[in-house]
């Protein structure tokens, strides 16, 4: 008896293998039952956002002008990064329009390769145009690195920025209690929205 079998495309393996790796990643990372037992209230994630936007804006004053032209601000005050050669990060923040929050997310990534340990970090998310904020608002879940450009703003770039030379969707500052992050990158990281 023979077996007959249909190949499977490479893209739709490619998605299938992406999201179960995602999934073991997060859950190997972080452990699921824990992520949901100590998941952050709406009122926790608006105070250490606000306590992240402050720290960001005293180390990086250029980081409140982009604050001042931005359309919406996206704040991730407190993302877990852990892994043993499978590696996945999360945490959950806030997004804000005129000083006010209008919705919650999540930010989901997985990674492979040589990796071993923990860390954690906060990221804040510039969105420059009504046409970021849309696109976030009409996706299942924003992928960054596809949709609108992300410059991921590093201490040579900051000192560049200013209100005229502002043409990208949306700017990005990675940082931990000391100062910019340059050794991580946000690209493929998930934003997705969640009930607070």
């Amino acid at each position: 008896m023979t077996h007959s079998t249909t190949p499977i495309a490479p893209t739709a393996t490619r998605r299938t293998l992406h999201k179960v790796l995602l999934a073991s990643a997060v859950a190997l990372a972080l452990g699921l039952p824990s992520v949901q037992a100590q998941a952050a209230s709406a009122d926790d994630i608006n105070i250490d956002a606000a306590q992240t936007l402050n720290n960001l804006y005293k180390a990086h004053p250029e980081a409140e002008t982009l604050a001042k032209n931005a359309t919406a601000v996206l704040v991730f005050p407190k993302i877990i990064k852990a892994g043993l050669v499978i590696g996945g990060s999360y945490g959950e923040g806030v997004m804000n329009q005129g000083g006010k929050p209008i919705g919650y997310y999540s930010s989901v990534s997985a990674s492979w390769g040589w990796q071993a340990g923990a860390e954690s970090y906060s990221y804040v998310v510039f969105l420059m145009n009504p046409k970021a904020v849309e696109f976030l608002d009409k996706t299942k879940g924003w992928e960054i690195g596809v949709g609108p450009s992300v410059v991921v703003v590093n201490e040579g770039v900051a000192k560049n920025l200013s209100s005229s030379t502002l043409k990208d969707d949306a700017y990005a500052y990675i940082t931990d209690q000391q100062g910019l992050m340059a050794s991580l990158s946000i690209e493929g990281t998930k934003i997705s929205r969640i009930n607070k």
